[in-house]
C-alpha cells in the first residue's frame, strides 16, 4: 500500500512539471515553421515619426562653411540629474528638433519641412533633396536620428522600465530581452501591449509568447515609440499576496502534500502491520 501510495505521488509531480513545462516554454509549435520560407515573414516596418518625438539632424558636405548653416554648434546631454553642454565641431553639428503637433519641423533656410509620418530615410532623403534642388548644397550628406525615442516594459521581467529605441526597428523579443526576459512568475501567454496612437489613444494587443505564430503574425510584433509592454504575473504570484502563499501551484505547497501523504502512508502500514 505505501509503494502504491509513493507511486501516485511520484506520478502526480510528474505531472505537474509537464505541466509547468508548457506554461511557460517559448515557441511550443516552432515545429511546424522551422522549415517555412523567409519569404513567409512580412516586412519589417520602419518607425515613422510622430508629433512630440525629438530627432537631431546633421548635415555634412565637403564644404564645411555650408553646411555649418544647417548644424547648430551645441547639444544638450542629459546624464542622470545633470544637463551638459557639449560644443561640437561646425561641420558636425546636432541640431535637435521636436515633431510639432501638426508634423512640420522648424529647419534652417527651409523653414517648416513635413516630418511627421516619415522615416528616418524618407525625411533624409526629403532633406537632401531641397537643398540640392534650391541650390543650397550641392553635395548634401543628411543624417537624421532618434533622441527620445521609448518603449516601457512593466510586469513579470527581470529589468522593467524604459528602454531608448535607437534603430529602425525593435521586435517585441528585442523588447523582452532587453528587459532581461520573463521571470520564472510571468504569464507566457498573455503578453499584454498597449499602443497609443497619435493623439495618445490606446489600442490593446495581446501576443501567446508560447506560440510561434502567435508571435510572428501580432501586430505588435514590431515595438513602435511609446509602446507599453506588460507581463502579468501568474497564479502563484498573484496568490503570493495572501496570508499563507502557500498555493497548490508553489514547490512548497507540493513538498508539504508529499510529505504529509508519506507520514499518512507511514502511520497506516504501521497500524496494518499491528493488526496483523
Amino acid at each position: 500500500m505505501k509503494k502504491h501510495l509513493l507511486f501516485i505521488i511520484a506520478a502526480a509531480l510528474l505531472l505537474a512539471s509537464c505541466n509547468t513545462s508548457k506554461r511557460i516554454t517559448y515557441f511550443q509549435d516552432i515545429q511546424d515553421y522551422k522549415d517555412a520560407s523567409a519569404d513567409a515573414v512580412p516586412p519589417a516596418p520602419e518607425i515613422r515619426l510622430r508629433p512630440d518625438d525629438k530627432i537631431s539632424i546633421i548635415v555634412n558636405s565637403k564644404d564645411p562653411e555650408l553646411t555649418a548653416l544647417f548644424n547648430l554648434p551645441y547639444t544638450t546631454r542629459v546624464l542622470g540629474a545633470q544637463t551638459e553642454n557639449i560644443n561640437m565641431n561646425s561641420n558636425y553639428g546636432t541640431s535637435a528638433y521636436v515633431v510639432k503637433r501638426d508634423g512640420t519641423i522648424d529647419f534652417p533656410v527651409l523653414g517648416e519641412i513635413p516630418a511627421g509620418g516619415k522615416t528616418r530615410d524618407e525625411l533624409s532623403a526629403f532633406i537632401k533633396n531641397e537643398l540640392i534642388s534650391q541650390g543650397l548644397v550641392n553635395d548634401p550628406v543628411v543624417t537624421v536620428e532618434f533622441i527620445n525615442l521609448q518603449f516601457s516594459v512593466m510586469g513579470e521581467v527581470r529589468t522593467p522600465g524604459s528602454y531608448k529605441i535607437t534603430r529602425d526597428y525593435v521586435t517585441i523579443l528585442d523588447a523582452l530581452s532587453m528587459a532581461g526576459d520573463l521571470n520564472i512568475n510571468g504569464k507566457r501567454e498573455n503578453v499584454l501591449v498597449l499602443r497609443p496612437d497619435s493623439i495618445g489613444k490606446l489600442t490593446a494587443y495581446t501576443v501567446d509568447m508560447r506560440s510561434f505564430a502567435s508571435v510572428q503574425n501580432s501586430p505588435v510584433y514590431y515595438i513602435h515609440q511609446n509602446d507599453y509592454i506588460y507581463v502579468e504575473p501568474n497564479k502563484k504570484k498573484a496568490n503570493e499576496s495572501t496570508v499563507n502563499a502557500n498555493t497548490v501551484q508553489s514547490a512548497a505547497f507540493w513538498i508539504s502534500v508529499a510529505s504529509f501523504l508519506a507520514s499518512v502512508a507511514s502511520t497506516v502500514s504501521v497500524i496494518v502491520t499491528r493488526a496483523k
